[in-house]
């Protein structure tokens, strides 16, 4: 494993600034000072030292939540009813969601301690892709569905383009998959009321490689290792 991919999988830092700290000469590998972030190191043998503080690869954790309707995306809100953490054991408070989902909309969620992944999951440079179950009011022509996909504006900056599949739609309402790589508040039934076809029911179905599958409301899982593989490599934290 690189140093740097150490520093940063031990909680000390981001991968960035473990690049910075590394080149001030501020970690030591067997006793001996190190300037060169891409030294190869094997953590089961070698010592590590930052500031002569042993370090250790931190232990993350990785949840898959279907989060229910009327559950808030935090961790404290004297306000709400329930929060995200009511819904597992005490023992995983200290994860934080990846992302918002508002209080309406239900879906995969994922909770983790792993800052670095929260972090390329959410960034819009890293553009991973969401895919949510939308239901709406009416019928969406193909005028309505291309202006979509191309993007609408909403306060004042344009949507990034989307992917967008009919399901059904009948006379008072479609259903479809939309596919989008932003995360903007409350996106998805913006750009919708932007065309006149409010939102009925959203639910997050895909975030990068993770799907929500036949999790029901409420229930929850741990990533498996092939799932945490993927998320790494799609968002380049295996370089």
């Amino acid at each position: 494993m690189r140093l740097q991919v150490f520093l940063s999988k031990s909680g000390i830092c981001s991968r960035r600034s473990a690049l910075e700290l590394i080149k001030q000469g501020l970690v030591r590998v067997n006793s001996a000072i190190v300037t060169e972030p891409s030294t190869q190191i094997y953590p089961e043998k070698d010592s590590v030292e930052f500031r002569n503080n042993k370090v250790r690869i931190k232990r993350f954790t990785y949840i898959l939540l279907n989060k229910p309707k009327n559950v808030v995306t935090t961790k404290e809100d004297k306000f709400a009813s329930r929060i995200v953490t009511d819904l597992l054991p005490k023992q995983f408070f200290h994860l934080n969601p990846c992302g918002r989902l508002d209080k309406d909309t239900t879906g995969l969620l994922l909770l983790t301690n792993d800052g670095e992944l929260i972090y390329r999951l959410t960034h819009p440079r890293f553009e991973i892709k969401k895919t949510y179950f939308v239901k709406i009011k009416g019928q969406l022509n193909n005028i309505e569905k291309q202006s979509l996909e191309k993007g609408v504006v909403i306060d004042g900056k344009k949507t990034g383009l989307a992917k967008i599949k009919i399901i059904n739609s009948f006379k008072d309402v479609t259903s479809l998959n939309i596919e989008i790589r932003e995360g903007r508040k409350r996106q998805v039934r913006r750009m919708f009321l932007a065309v006149n076809h409010p939102v009925t029911e959203l639910k997050r179905i895909r975030e990068g490689s993770l799907e929500l599958g036949n999790l029901g409301p409420g229930q929850w899982r741990f990533l498996n290792k092939d799932e945490i593989k993927q998320l790494y490599e799609e968002t380049g934290l295996n370089n």
